[in-house]
């Protein structure tokens, strides 16, 4: 599955459009390397997001290609957060 799908179905990011601008901005790594929108992801990689001030990494459980809003969280798996300290 692409990563912008991905970011999406998995309700990480609310559209795919903004999925697609996070990825080719930078601010995604698969598996450590920086990833663009077009990158295909599987079950078990692991990826890294910066959501403005926080980053986020998880591994990923399901690609499905849809899923309802209950199900969302069940794609991935948190492995860590980090924000700066002020």
């Amino acid at each position: 599955m692409r990563l912008d799908k991905y970011l999406k179905v998995s309700r990480l990011i609310k559209r795919r459009t903004m999925a697609k601008e996070v990825a080719d901005q930078g601010r995604v790594q698969v598996n450590g390397s920086n990833a663009k929108a077009g990158t295909e992801v599987k079950v078990g990689d692991e990826l890294t997001v910066r959501f403005g001030q926080k980053t986020v990494k998880l591994k990923i459980n399901r690609t499905d290609e849809a899923a309802k809003k209950a199900d969302a969280a069940s794609f991935y798996e948190i492995l860590s957060e980090e924000r700066p300290e002020d």
